[in-house]
């Protein structure tokens, strides 16, 4: 299978599917939240909840969403004041908002350059807009063979910059590379967590076994 690449954009919005194809992502307009200044973190909630209310195909609320969480970065600017990683463990999270038995999980994520994160799905809808630095991401999807049903293959990859947002379906399987020189600092949210279905995927584990 050929490995997919895409010709990069400025401020591109991202969709990765379930079968973890990365592809530009055209969302749906708000124009209503242009004429709403300062847009804050509770509004942005509550829209965001609605959405969620009033949405059960969790494509739409990504094509719903993605334009909030642009809206909110460009108008606040409180979020840009994040917390640099942990240098024992090259990446720290900053919870911005985690209630109980509400459906979101609002965090910062940030990255010392060279650092790498597991192969993993999240097992929701989330999206991870880029705040500062870049990142890229390897994209994976189960493997087709009857043989080997638990395997992972390489179906992509895509370096994201300041400004782009990625928008990840359920099944989407990936990993994180922090490039650049800089730290990479991201606003992360995600729904509800099937914890049944969330996985983190060795490929050496794979490897032994295949043989």
């Amino acid at each position: 299978m050929s490995i997919q690449k895409i010709k990069q954009e400025i401020n591109q919005d991202w969709l990765v599917t379930n079968e973890s194809q990365c592809i530009p992502f055209t969302v749906v307009s708000q124009d209503f939240y242009e004429n709403l200044q300062p847009y804050r973190l509770y509004r942005f909630l509550t829209d965001v909840e609605d959405i969620i209310w009033e949405e059960q195909d969790d494509r739409i609320r990504l094509e719903k969403i993605c334009p909030l969480v642009r809206r909110l970065l460009n108008s606040s600017e409180w979020l840009t004041t994040f917390g640099l990683p942990d240098r024992e463990t090259g990446w720290s999270v900053q919870m911005l908002y985690d209630e109980p038995d509400f459906a979101l999980t609002v965090q910062t994520v940030a990255w010392l350059p060279q650092n790498i994160s597991p192969i993993h799905n999240h097992a929701t809808w989330g999206i991870v807009a880029i705040i500062d630095g870049e990142e890229k991401n390897t994209f994976w999807q189960r493997s087709p063979s009857f043989k080997f049903p638990d395997c992972i293959e390489k179906v992509g990859e895509q370096i994201f910059r300041a400004g782009d947002i990625l928008c990840l379906m359920p099944d989407a399987i990936h990993h994180i590379e922090a490039i650049g020189k800089e730290p990479t600092i991201s606003f992360n949210i995600y729904g509800i967590t099937d914890y049944s279905q969330r996985l983190e995927f060795d490929l050496d584990l794979m490897s032994r076994r295949n043989f």
